[in-house]
């Protein structure tokens, strides 16, 4: 059987939740991405243009969750990364395994291809990830870190950027190839070269990915990322508002 990261050894033993990576959008949001947090309670969350992730406590209340239903409107609402079981009143609307990669061993290299991506760049880089589904980017996604991207005849063809940003760790993210692109080991290149950089900082990356992506876990545990825990991936809605719905549209 397959050992995490901390199970090998790899890590500090803490109380469940304390590591920053036990609920990594809490700790995002209430430390080095806290100027883009919107707070209601304790529950946070990033502007809807820039992030979908929401972030419970570690230990959410009823109060806890009706603040997030008001903080995040009438429809899904996307989890944050914690083992929590949804309440009464909720009803739970996908449900995907997922992994937790951090990169304690990566061979980080800067690329020459490799240019930063700033706002300018924030159309070529929707369309990009709108025809690779890589996950979530929206028009202010850019402003979580840096975005490298690398060009071919002067059009973006693959990126990676930064995303989630607990104290000490960097998260890796919107890693994507044009499909007429693939092949050319771009998408490793430019994992490298962002965690170059978030290693100059003093930290260390991670990234997450579906448990079934398995291309993608691969191509990671060959750059020195290592399993550190399983995770899902879910979405939810309050019971009764889709209840209600359903009964508008009879």
């Amino acid at each position: 059987m397959t050992q995490t990261y901390e199970e090998r050894g790899g890590a500090t033993a803490r109380e469940p939740g304390r590591h920053p990576l036990d609920n990594p959008a809490y700790a995002a949001l209430t430390g080095p991405h806290a100027h883009l947090a919107e707070r209601r309670g304790r529950v946070l969350r990033y502007p809807v243009d820039v992030s979908p992730w929401l972030a419970l406590p570690d230990d959410p209340g009823p109060a806890d969750w009706a603040d997030l239903a008001a903080l995040a409107g009438p429809g899904e609402v996307p989890l944050p990364g914690v083992a929590l079981d949804v309440p009464d009143g909720w009803e739970l609307t996908a449900d995907i395994p997922g992994v937790q990669l951090v990169g304690v061993a990566v061979d980080a290299a800067h690329d020459p291809e490799a240019v930063r991506l700033t706002a300018a760049d924030v159309p070529e880089m929707l369309d990009l990830v709108a025809r690779t589904r890589p996950g979530p980017f929206l028009p202010r996604t850019v402003e979580l870190g840096t975005y490298l991207g690398i060009r071919r005849g002067g059009a973006l063809v693959a990126m990676a950027g930064e995303r989630l940003h607990p104290p000490g760790w960097t998260e890796i993210s919107a890693v994507c190839t044009d499909d007429a692109q693939r092949g050319q080991g771009l998408a490793g290149r430019l994992v490298r070269a962002v965690a170059a950089g978030i290693q100059e900082r003093g930290e260390t990356p991670f990234l997450h990915t579906g448990e079934g992506n398995v291309n993608a876990i691969r191509l990671y545990e060959s750059l020195g990322f290592r399993l550190r825990r399983t995770t899902r991936f879910r979405t939810a809605r309050v019971a009764q508002a889709s209840s209600a719905a359903r009964d508008a549209s009879l």
